[in-house]
C-alpha cells in the first residue's frame, strides 16, 4: 500500500474523509446521481422565520454563549475562513486547543448527521453540544440562561419569537439552527450546469466531472447533491502532526480519550484519533470519519478531519496515491485504492471541485445587545 506523506497542515478532504461502516463494496452506480441542490429540509418543530433567523444570527456571534463569554460560534465558524477555521485544528475554549478540524456551517443544513463522528443528528443538537463542550464553549446551562435574561433585547425578541417570558436556552439553541439553515449556497457553476446552463462549467471542469464520475470514481462516496454519503470511513489520513510536540494539543487528546470511554490500554498506547469508534466502540470502526461535502470547500482549507492538507491538488493526489496509512490501517477501506491519474487528469478534477463553489458568502457582523439590569425579580 502506498504511503502518503503529508504537510503539517491538516487538511480533509475529509471531504470524503470519513463515512460510516460499510458491509460490502457499494457500487457506483447505484449511488445517488451527482443533482443541483434543493431547498433545505425544515423541521416541523423549528420552522424558519425572518425573525427567528436574525435572532439566531445574533446568537450566533455572542460570545455571552459560552463559559467565560470570550467565545462564540463564530469563533470557530468565522465568515473570512469558510464559515470554519483555517488552522489545522480549530481553537479551543482559552486555554485549550481543540482537537479536529473546523467544518463551515454552508450547507450544514443538508447532513443527517454532524460533527466528524457523526455524534449530533440536527443542528438542534449541535449547536447545545459545541457551545458546551469542554475544549470548545464550555457553557454550563444555568449561566447561559441566566445572561440571556439580563439581556433586555433578547428577551424581547424570545417573547416574539418563541413565546418565552424569559429567554430558554433550548430556544438559542433553535434559534441559532434556523439561522445555520439559512446558510446555504445553491448558485454555483456546477449548479447552474445541472439546471441547464452548458455554459456554466469550463472544459476542463466538464472533464473533471467525468473523471469524478468514472475513473476517478469519487462518486462512491462523494454523491447526490450533497456530494457526501454520510457514511464512515478510514481513509488512512496521517494523525496530526502538532501532536507530537504541542502540548495542550496532546492534553486535548488525553481528555477526549478519557471522556469518550475508551479501555485503559487503548488510553496508554494509541496515539491516533479513533473517530466513529468512539461513539461504537467497535474495532473496525477505528479511524473512521464522516464524508463531508465538497460543497464550499474552495474556502475551507485545510482538509480532513485534523486538516492535512493544504489544498485540493494536495487531497487528490492524496487519494491518487491510494489514500495513506495510520495507526489504524487495520480498519482501512477497501474502497480506496491508487487511482492512476495523470498530471492533467488531476488538474482537470480539481477544475471540477472548485466549480462546487459559487461566491464567498458574507454577512454583516450583528451589533449585540448589552446588559441591563432586570425590571423584576424572576418568579
Amino acid at each position: 500500500m502506498t504511503t502518503f506523506k503529508t504537510k503539517t497542515t491538516t487538511i480533509g478532504l475529509a471531504i470524503g474523509v470519513a463515512m460510516a461502516t460499510l458491509a460490502g463494496p457499494v457500487r457506483a452506480d447505484i449511488n445517488a446521481p451527482l443533482a443541483a441542490l434543493g431547498p433545505p429540509p425544515i423541521p416541523s418543530d423549528n420552522k424558519q422565520t425572518p425573525e427567528k433567523i436574525e435572532l439566531g444570527k445574533m446568537l450566533f456571534f455572542d460570545t455571552r454563549l459560552s463559559g467565560d463569554a470570550s467565545v462564540a460560534c463564530s469563533t470557530c465558524h468565522e465568515p473570512k475562513q469558510g464559515w470554519g477555521f483555517s488552522g489545522d485544528i480549530s481553537r479551543g475554549y482559552p486555554g485549550t486547543v481543540h482537537w479536529r478540524n473546523s467544518q463551515t456551517i454552508v450547507n450544514s443544513a443538508y447532513y443527517g448527521k454532524l460533527f466528524w463522528a457523526g455524534s449530533a443528528k440536527s443542528l438542534e443538537a449541535q449547536a447545545p453540544s459545541a457551545a458546551k463542550g469542554g475544549v470548545a464553549g464550555n457553557l454550563e446551562d444555568d449561566i447561559g440562561t441566566a445572561r440571556l435574561a439580563f439581556i433586555p433585547e433578547y428577551r424581547k425578541r424570545f417573547k416574539a419569537v418563541f413565546g418565552d417570558e424569559y429567554p430558554r436556552l433550548n430556544n438559542a439553541w433553535r434559534a441559532i439552527a434556523s439561522f445555520e439553515r439559512s446558510m446555504v449556497q445553491r448558485d454555483t457553476p456546477f449548479d447552474k450546469y445541472m439546471n441547464g446552463d452548458k455554459t456554466a462549467l469550463s472544459e476542463e471542469a466538464v472533464r473533471g466531472k467525468g473523471l469524478f464520475e468514472g475513473k476517478a470514481n469519487c462518486i462512491e462516496c462523494h454523491n447526490g447533491a450533497l456530494f457526501s454519503d454520510q457514511k464512515f470511513y478510514n481513509l488512512g489520513v496521517p494523525r496530526a502532526e502538532r501532536w507530537l510536540d504541542d502540548g495542550l494539543a496532546q492534553i486535548t487528546f488525553r481528555f477526549e480519550n478519557y471522556a469518550k470511554g475508551v479501555t485503559q490500554k487503548m488510553y496508554r498506547e494509541v496515539k491516533d484519533d479513533a473517530g466513529y469508534y468512539f461513539r461504537t466502540k467497535l474495532d473496525q470502526d477505528k479511524g473512521k470519519f464522516r464524508t463531508p461535502s465538497l460543497r464550499y470547500t474552495l474556502y475551507t482549507a485545510p482538509y480532513m478531519h485534523n486538516g492535512t492538507f493544504f489544498d485540493l491538488q494536495e487531497v487528490v493526489e492524496f487519494y491518487n496515491a491510494g489514500g495513506g496509512e495510520n495507526e489504524f490501517s487495520a480498519s482501512k477501506t477497501k474502497l480506496i485504492k491508487p487511482l492512476g491519474l495523470s498530471e492533467g487528469e488531476i488538474a482537470d478534477l480539481v477544475a471540477f471541485l472548485e466549480s462546487l463553489s459559487g461566491d464567498e458568502i458574507k454577512v454583516d457582523t450583528p451589533k449585540l445587545p448589552p446588559y441591563a439590569a432586570l425590571p423584576n425579580p424572576v418568579k
